[in-house]
Formats: C-alpha cells, structure tokens, sequence
C-alpha cells in the first residue's frame, strides 16, 4: 500500500503541470508512454532494492522468505519497462525531429547530458536480470551472484542524474524533482545505514572472532565464534546472520547461517555444510579470525507460532536451527520433533537435540534411511503426528524436503498459515 502510494504521488507530481496539448503533436503520444514506462520501471527498481535492504520492521513483520519472493517477483518489471522507456522515447523523439530512430538513439547518447550513464546502468540491470534466471542462477556460484547483484545499486547511482536533468517532467518543477531525490536519498541512506554502518558498528562493539571449529557430522562442522557483550544481542532461536569471515578470499562476500544454539556470552555458535569452496573454507579456519555479521534476521521463531503444541521437523543441517528454535520455545510448549537423515551419523547435535526434547517431555522421532527406502511422507506423518488441529509447524531443510513435507502437511489437515518456514536459497 506504502508503494502505490509512493507510485501515485511520483506520477501526479511528474506531470503536474504537462499539458494534454504537449502530447497531441507529433510523437507525443510515444513521448508519453516512455515517461510513464521509465518512471515506472525506476520506481520499481526501487521497490526491488528496498525489499532486500533489511528494513528492520519489514523484516520482522514478513520475514526474508516473503520479501525475497517480491524482490523476484517485482524483479522482470522494471527490465521490460525501461525497454520500453528507451523504444518510445526514441521513437517519440525521432518523429518530432523527422530523424530516423538510429539516428535520434545516437544523438541521445552523444549529445544528451547522462544518457550515456543510463545506457550502461541498463546494461548493467539485464546483466543482474539474466543472472536471476533460475536456471543462470543454478550455474552460478553464490558470491559470483552475490558480486553481480551488487551492480543494481551502480544502475540506479548511473540513472539518477540522467532522470533529473533531462526528464521534462522534472524541468522546472522543483517539487517533483526534490521528491524523487527524496525517494533515491532515502533509498541510498537505508542500503549504507542498514547494510553498511550499523554491521560495523555493532561489530565494533562485539569483537567477533573464531574461538573453534569441530565436526559435527560427516562434512558439517560448528564453528564457535568469541566476543563481547554478547548478551546485547536480541536474537532468537531459529534466526541467522550474514556470516563475513575476514580471510583470504572470503572477506568480500556473506553467507546466511542460523544459529545451532542460543548464545551463551562470551559465546555463539553456528552449523554450517561443506557444500560449495565458500562453505568448505569456513570450516577451515584458524581460532582467532576475526568475523563480522549482519543480523538477526527472519521471523523463523517462537514469536510465529499461534498456540502452545509444536512441531519441529529438520532434515540435514536444517536440524541446525531447530535445534536452537527448540531451546528457545517457552516451557509449557508441548513439543514433537522429527529429525531426518540419511543415516544416524548424519543426525546433527543428535545428543542435544535428545537432551533438550527429554526435559521438555517432547516426542522425538527420529526417520533414519536412504530417501528412496525411508520416506517422510503423508502416511509417515499422519503416525507420527496423529491430527493437526491447533498446531504449529517448523519445517527447515532442502528446498525440495520442505516443499514436500508442507505438501503432506496440508493435506492432513495443518493450515497453511501455521506453517513456519525459512529459506536460504539465492
């Protein structure tokens, strides 16, 4: 609703004052629909941005699942738009010139002040388009991903200069040319203030460094990480951070990882798979390197459920943060929790997941096997859990594992909005 608002605003503001006139001579109809495509598909760049910005009341409202999934959603729009932009402006501009349409583009990037800038922060937006692609996606490694992402915020660094000084609607209409560089500013000062000053400053004060890292289970190691006031944290079971190792190769670029456990000053710990060369890096890293985080972050927590009865189901190292969900949830939560792995070596913080259930009085079932042969589907369950009236449901492992268990889940009965999720996947 916020952004509609914001939308309408910008669009009656950028055309106060335009006459219907302006419009009706030759190419001002194209003119008109470039204006409106190039405004909206900045807006819309906007919005992109904001929503993976970490404003901390977005956050904690819808959690990083539901914004990455507008963020993807929102994300073809102002690509197709701003194409758009381009075609009938050209073409608006070449008929009221009487010029062909290459060569009005030519003069556009010649002759026009900041157009050539716009036309490389295009480039630069299909560039992070084509790399959200899923299947480009998949082919990708994460902090190649992550290092072409970065580029959407050098596109709309790259395009302001060329909206304020050429846009019409801009030209002598001081109040809508201070809106939107109200609109940009602010969307600057929360990527620096959230993403940039407010991680060093809370690192500043917490001092992170690795104190241990110890295998927990074939290929997935816990690191222990060391630092001051801890207990200033407010964090939740079931929440993570953007994890940044400060070492060769790896000081560039964060990784999400959930907490396996609530910290306990000076200490906190976290799980993590060797799955990729970022991931084996960190569980070879020497006690003393210092680490920076940005977090908590997601909504994967005690404060989601709606009742008092409890399911945990974890497969793999998503057992990780149930663990620490589990060790968070009040007393009287009348718990079950079924843990998922190939085999029982691969249970992650088995013994203290049996700990924790025990002096809760929980269930813990535990479904041990090949996936082929030990299936934890619908009928698998509907034993283990008998009717899903009034429950709450935690489910964090593989993508295809979760999407699988919810399905069964609805199908017994459990309503969709007590189902609890978190996802990692870029």
């Amino acid at each position: 609703m916020i952004a509609g608002v914001g939308l309408v605003l910008s669009f009656g503001l950028s055309f106060l004052g335009q006459s219907l006139a302006s419009y009706e001579s030759a190419g001002g109809w194209f003119t008109l629909a470039g204006r409106i495509t190039g405004l909206t598909g900045t807006y819309a760049l906007v919005i992109m941005v904001l929503l993976v910005t970490r404003l901390p009341w977005l956050e904690e409202t819808v959690g990083q699942v539901r914004l990455v999934h507008w963020h993807r959603t929102v994300g073809g729009w102002p690509i197709a738009l701003i194409a758009l932009h381009v075609v009938f402006i050209t073409l608006g501009y070449a008929e009221a010139s009487h010029v062909s349409v290459v060569s009005e583009f030519w003069t556009f990037i010649v002759h026009y002040p900041d157009v050539l800038a716009a036309t490389v922060a295009f480039a630069l937006l299909i560039v992070a388009g084509v790399s959200s692609i899923p299947a480009v996606r998949r082919t990708m490694k994460y902090q190649t991903w992550w290092a072409v992402h970065l580029y959407l915020y050098l596109a709309l660094v790259l395009a302001f200069a060329h909206e304020i000084k050429t846009g019409v609607m801009f030209i002598g209409h001081p109040l809508a040319t201070d809106f939107w560089i109200a609109v940009s500013a602010g969307a600057l000062a929360a990527v620096l203030g959230l993403r940039i000053v407010r991680p060093l400053a809370r690192n500043l004060r917490h001092q992170l460094r690795i104190s241990s890292v110890r295998e927990e289970a074939p290929g997935v190691y816990s690191i222990i990480v060391k630092g001051r006031n801890l207990s200033r944290l407010e964090v939740s079971g079931g929440q993570f951070f953007q994890w940044r190792f400060m070492a060769r190769g790896l000081w560039w670029h964060s990784h999400p990882y959930s907490l396996s456990a609530m910290p306990r000053p000076p200490f906190m710990r976290v799980t993590i798979k060797q799955l990729g060369m970022q991931s084996l890096a960190a569980t070879r890293l020497k006690p003393g390197t210092r680490v920076f985080v940005e977090g908590p972050y997601g909504i994967f927590t005690r404060h989601a459920r709606r009742g008092d009865r409890v399911v945990l189901i974890g497969a793999g190292v998503g057992i990780a943060p149930i663990r620490a969900l589990l060790e968070d949830l009040p007393p009287t939560t009348k718990v079950t929790v079924i843990l998922r792995a190939s085999s029982v070596e691969d249970l992650v913080h088995r013994e203290e997941m049996t700990q924790l259930v025990s002096e809760r009085g929980g269930q813990l079932h535990e479904v041990v096997g090949p996936r082929k042969k030990v299936r934890l589907d619908g009928q698998m369950l509907r034993k283990l859990l008998g009717k899903m009236n009034n429950t709450d449901v935690y489910v964090c492992g593989p993508p295809a594992f979760s999407a699988g268990v919810t399905e069964n889940l609805l199908r017994l009965g459990a309503r969709r909005e007590r189902i609890h999720q978190e996802a990692f996947a870029f």
